[in-house]
Formats: structure tokens, sequence, C-alpha cells
């Protein structure tokens, strides 16, 4: 195996003084490679990450689970960024970033009046529910999709069964969630209008907040019949973008199927590895922010809305949504070859700029495991996600598959029983991640 170890040393260190050992589940080792994976950074530039023993990478992975759409340390928002830390990033006074952000972000969307920012998805997701329910003047809620951590999502997992194991991750425990939140928030499964719309009929809902597309699209009109019941019923509709924002168009992918929301959410790519997110949304429902109270002190910190100008700039600039679009397409098609070459089966979905494959066998986690642990050896971050990024070039995706035609190649073996995969493993079996939504 790798000879880096600073990293797996500082995570059982970790492990011992921060609860779970990370601030985000997905960067959990164990979701990689289990007692073997690198862990931490100390340079990362492009697509390439430097571990702390100064051993080099290609990403092929999550490029800092999806934020980096223009490649790590991108020169021309650094440099903003820069600009704004040699200027001051915090002052008794707020910066004007924010005005000339909440402008840009209105044009992008011109069924949109206003904008209110925050610094993590998790946040801008409650952000918009508490003024979406202040709006409607109704608690519950409809959602499809993942919306973060906080209490009114999790409580969903109060309501009797593990309602979000669906959306998310299955036997995820509401402890710590107030009790009283049950039957507050209902799940209802992508493309399933009629399961939605009994929801509806059967409670007194206020809210419908759902992602507008994760791994597949839309059907039978789905999002033009949810648009149509939350007009009709009087229900704010609120698009989650922000893992589809800037992926597949200049802004929002509910661009790409012509069906507008009361309120949309945008985070991950809008900074580029900076922090900040967007609450964006119509005048008639946005101005309830002023009935509740939503306030918070690094909300107005200068970097995030600098760094967002910038990247928004950026992208509009060289039609980032486009390049890693089509890269996305080449991964996709790759996986598709190199499966179809060695008789292994296998499942892809998502996006193609945040493209996922799953082995259909019993044994995928074991296959999952030997994949990334293999690929670390030959100077890869890979597991089966691989989100692209501008960065990625034609070079990356050709080295990239040739390493992995030969593990796809051992793995073929095993599934003709010449090789025993659990004797090729140099450590644990990976952990399952998030669940993909059919």
């Amino acid at each position: 195996m790798t000879n880096s170890r600073k990293g797996q040393d500082l995570y059982e260190k970790a492990k011992g003084i921060i609860p779970g050992g990370t601030m985000l589940l997905s960067k959990r080792p164990e979701m990689f490679l289990p007692d073997n994976w690198p862990s931490y950074y100390s340079e990362a530039k492009g697509c390439t990450v430097k571990d702390l023993d100064g051993k080099e990478y290609i990403d092929m992975s999550i490029m800092g689970i999806g934020t980096n759409t223009l490649g790590y340390g991108n020169e021309n928002v650094d440099k903003a960024v820069m600009e704004t830390v040699r200027k001051g990033n915090m002052s008794t006074l707020n910066c004007p970033e924010e005005v000339y952000l909440a402008e840009k972000l209105i044009e992008l969307n011109p069924w949109a009046d206003m904008v209110r920012f925050a610094r993590s998805g998790g946040e801008a997701n409650s952000i918009a529910i508490r003024i979406a329910r202040a709006a409607a003047g109704k608690d519950k809620v409809a959602i499809c999709g993942y919306h973060g951590w906080h209490d009114w999502y999790l409580s969903a997992n109060h309501n009797g069964d593990d309602d979000l194991s669906g959306h998310l991750i299955p036997g995820l425990s509401p402890k710590g969630v107030p009790k009283s939140l049950k039957n507050t928030v209902f799940p209802f499964n992508y493309n399933n209008y009629e399961e939605l719309e009994s929801i509806v009929n059967s409670e007194d809902i206020g809210v419908i907040k759902m992602e507008v597309v994760r791994n597949f699209g839309p059907e039978n009109n789905f999002l033009e019949k949810v648009r149509k019941l939350a007009t009709e019923r009087g229900i704010v509709l609120i698009f989650d973008e922000c893992t589809s924002g800037f992926r597949e168009t200049f802004g929002g992918i509910y661009k790409k199927y012509g069906v507008e929301p009361d309120m949309a959410m945008f985070g991950k790519t809008i900074g580029n590895g900076y922090a900040l997110t967007a609450v964006v949304g119509k005048r008639s429902i946005m101005e309830a922010a002023q009935t509740s109270f939503i306030s918070s002190t690094f909300w107005t910190e200068r970097i995030g809305p600098t760094a967002a100008l910038a990247t928004i700039n950026e992208m509009e600039k060289i039609k980032s949504w486009e390049i890693i679009t089509e890269t996305g397409k080449k991964m996709q098609q790759g996986w598709k070859e190199l499966s179809e070459a060695n008789n292994l089966s296998i499942s892809i979905g998502g996006l193609p700029a945040l493209s996922t494959y799953s082995f259909n066998n019993e044994k995928a986690l074991y296959y999952k495991t030997f994949v990334t642990q293999e690929m670390l050896k030959k100077g890869f971050l890979a597991s089966t996600l691989f989100y692209a990024s501008i960065a990625h070039k034609e070079k990356h995706l050709i080295s990239y598959f040739e390493n992995l035609n030969e593990i796809f190649h051992i793995i073929s073996k095993c599934e003709n029983e010449e090789r025993n995969i659990e004797d090729l493993l140099d450590g644990p079996v990976c952990h399952s991640g998030f669940k993909r939504l059919n």
C-alpha cells in the first residue's frame, strides 16, 4: 500500500478530539478507503492534490464535494479574494459586494426579486424553509431530495419509518431533534407525482421543497405538474439548486426544463471553494423574512460574496457549464465502454458534471474499495464518483481510463471466480454513502 501515513495518523488523532473525525460525512476516510486514505491535504491546484507526505494525486473524485468547477486555486477568483484580504474582510460596516451579488443573481433569475446570503447549503435550506413557512402561514413541508442536516429536515425520521432512507442514508437517527417536529416534513419520491398529490391532499402542506434533478431527469411532465399543484393550492415551491446550479446552465438547472420556482438556493459552485450560498425568491415571499428573525455574524464577511462575483464572472466568460458537462459525458461514456470490454455490469447515473457509477453486484462495495485502493497506488484520488471541473483535461481522462481498465480487468477475474476480491483488499471495505435518487 502507499507509504503516505501522516494523514492516517492525524485522522486517528482527530477521531479522539472531533466527534465523527471530520466536519463532513462525505469526507470521512471510511467512505473511501478505511485505514489507507490520505485523509488530509497540504496543497491543491487545478485538479492536483498533495497530501501531508508530499505525494501528489490527480483528483478524479469529488473535487471538494463539487465546489471547485473552476479547479482548485483558480487564479482570477483567488486574485479577487486576496485583494479583499488586503483591504479587510470584516468591518462594522457592510460590504458592498453583497448588494452587487444580489443584483447579479436577480439578473440571472428574472422571476426573483430579493436575495439572502449564508455560508453553507444547510443554512440556506433552513433560511428558505423559515421564510417559506412564514409566507405560507403553514408549518408542514413536502420534500424530495437532500436538503441538509438541520432539525426541520431530519425530523422526517420521527414520522414512524426511516422516511429519509430513499433520499439520504438509511438508518439516520433523529436523536437530538425534538419529537414535537414529528409529522411536519413528508418525503416524496422523484417522478412520483401521485405520491406528492396524496400528501398535499391529506396534509396541510404550505411548502414543497425539492431538487430539480439529481441522478435522473423528470418524466411525464413531472416538474410542470408540481408547479401547477403548488400554484393551485397556494403552496410555496422551492428548488434546491445547491448542488445542481451552474452545472448545465448559467444558473439554475430549472432553466433547462422551463419551470420556475418561487424560491431557489444556490451553493457549492457559486464561490469555487469559498463559502457562499444564496436564497433567491419572489418579493411576495422573501419579504416574510422581515416577520421572522434570520441573522448571523459571519454571513456579513466579505470573502464569500467577493469570490462568488469573481466565480460567476469567470463561469460566464468561459461557459464553464458547457465544459464540465462535456467532460462528464466523456467520463460516463468511458465507464460504459470499459465495463462492456470487461464484461462487468454497472449502472451509470447523475448529471454528466456529477457522474456516478455502481457495480450491479452483491460485492459492489468490495469492488468500489478495490478501485479506490488501486487507483490511489497509481496516483489518483478516485472512487465511483466523478465531479468535473475545467481543470480536467483530455490527458487526465486518458491516463485515468488506462489505469481503471487494468483494475476492471482484475474485477472481471473476480466475477469469473479466477480471483477472490476479499484477498485483494489491503484493509476494510468502504462504507456506503448517499443513496441514488431514482
